[in-house]
C-alpha cells in the first residue's frame, strides 16, 4: 500500500509539472519608461530608549524643535533639547512599483540613520512628507508608523510596513505607437531577446508582419499595428500575456548573492578554474607524534581546509558546489564567502556571472 501511495504521488507530481502553465512575457520584461519610482524625505524616529541622536547636535535639534512648534509645544531655545537621546534623524524612502500607485494606496518605507543614533529598535517614525527625486517636486505621500528591524545585526536600518500613504497619483507615461520591452537582468541575453520576440510574433500571427524585433540583448521593440492603435490597452495586454517557453532560452550561468542576508543562489553549471584560495581563518593543525587510535578514543582529524577535485573532461575546472561544501565544512561566515566569490570573479576564475543583490 505504501508503494502504491508513493507511485500515485509521483504520477500526480509529474502530471502537475506537465500541466503547469508556461511563463508569460510579462514575467521576463518590463515596458521601458515604466520602471520603479522612489520617493524620499527626511524624518524623525521617536520613542527610542536612549539610542537616538544627542540633542546637542543642531542637525537633530532644529527639526525636532520645528515638530514641537507645529504640535503647539514650541521650545524657547534649542538648549532645552540637549539632554534628549530618544529621537533619531533618518532618511525615509518608499519604492513605487513599476505599475504605479494611486491616491490612498499604501507602500512600505525604509528608514536609515543619518547621524549618530546607534539603534532604531522600538522607535516610531513621526509623520514625514515624501517627495520625488527632482528639486521642487511636490509631496506625493506621508509616512509614519512603528519601525521594524529586518536585520537585528544592523539596527540603524529599519522598515515601516505599509507606512506611506499616497496623497497624489504616481502614474506611468502613456505608450506610443511602438514601445520597448526591457528584459529583467537575470534574462538578458540575445537568446532570451530572440525567444521573446518569436513568442510575441507567434501569438500575433493574425497581423501578418512581425510586430516584435530584438534590438539588443536586453531590448525587444514592439510596433502596434495600425488597426490595434484605437485599443492599445488590449494589444499590450495580449503581448504581455504571450506564453514563453523558458526552457528554450540559453541563460548564462549565474551566482546570485545577497550581501545583507548572506544567501547564495547558483543557476546553471557554474565552475571554478584552477587556482589557490587562501583565507585569514584557514589553519591546519596536526599532532606529532600521531596517537594510536582505539575504539574508545578514535583519531579525529580536524582541519581548516577542504579539497576540490577538478575534472579533466571539463578543462580542469571544479564545480562551485565543491567550494560551497568547503565553506560549510570550514564554517566560513557568509560575508567572507561572498568576499571570496568576488575575488574569484575579479581574478577571472569564476566561470559565471556574479550578481550582487
Amino acid at each position: 500500500m505504501a508503494l502504491l501511495r508513493t507511485c500515485v504521488l509521483l504520477v500526480a507530481i509529474a502530471l502537475a509539472a506537465a500541466g503547469a502553465p508556461a511563463s508569460q512575457v510579462q514575467d521576463l520584461v518590463r515596458i521601458k519608461g515604466r520602471g520603479e519610482s522612489v520617493l524620499r524625505g527626511m524624518g524623525l524616529v521617536v520613542g527610542l530608549p536612549g539610542t537616538g541622536d544627542s540633542g546637542k547636535e543642531l542637525v537633530v535639534a532644529r527639526p525636532l524643535a520645528k515638530v514641537l512648534e507645529n504640535e503647539g509645544n514650541a521650545v524657547g531655545v534649542l538648549k532645552e533639547l540637549e539632554r534628549g537621546k530618544s529621537v533619531a534623524l533618518v532618511l525615509v524612502t518608499a519604492t513605487i512599483p513599476e505599475d504605479g500607485r494611486v491616491t490612498d494606496d499604501r507602500v512600505d518605507v525604509s528608514v536609515s540613520v543619518v547621524n549618530s543614533a546607534s539603534s532604531l529598535k522600538g522607535g516610531r517614525l513621526y509623520l514625514a512628507p515624501l517627495r520625488g527625486p527632482l528639486p521642487g517636486s511636490p509631496v506625493f505621500a506621508f509616512a509614519e508608523g512603528a519601525v521594524e528591524l529586518d536585520d537585528p545585526t544592523t539596527p540603524t536600518v529599519g522598515r515601516v510596513r505599509g507606512g506611506a500613504r499616497l496623497i497624489r497619483d504616481v502614474t506611468m507615461p502613456e505608450v506610443g505607437d511602438s514601445f520597448d520591452l526591457v528584459l529583467n537582468p537575470s534574462f538578458r541575453s540575445w537568446s532570451a531577446a530572440q525567444q521573446i520576440a518569436m513568442s510575441i510574433n507567434s501569438d500575433a500571427q493574425a497581423f501578418g508582419a512581425p510586430v516584435a524585433t530584438p534590438v539588443n540583448e536586453f531590448t525587444v521593440r514592439v510596433t502596434i499595428p495600425e488597426a490595434e492603435r484605437p485599443d492599445r490597452g488590449a494589444f499590450i495586454a495580449d503581448v504581455l500575456s504571450a506564453p514563453v517557453n523558458t526552457s528554450l532560452i540559453d541563460l548564462p550561468a549565474q551566482v546570485v548573492v545577497n550581501s545583507r542576508t548572506g544567501a547564495i543562489v547558483v543557476t546553471g553549471d557554474v565552475t571554478i578554474s584552477p587556482g589557490l584560495i587562501t583565507h585569514k581563518d584557514l589553519t591546519i593543525t596536526t599532532v606529532v607524534p600521531d596517537r594510536v587510535p582505539t575504539p574508545q578514543e578514535p583519531r579525529i582529524d580536524r582541519s581548516r581546509w577542504a579539497g576540490m577535485q577538478a575534472g579533466v573532461p571539463d578543462g580542469g575546472r571544479a564545480p562551485i558546489a565543491d567550494l560551497l561544501t568547503a565553506f560549510k565544512q570550514l564554517d566560513i561566515e557568509p560575508r567572507e564567502q561572498i568576499n571570496i566569490l568576488q575575488m574569484l570573479g575579479k581574478a577571472g576564475r569564476l566561470n559565471a556571472r556574479l550578481v550582487l543583490d
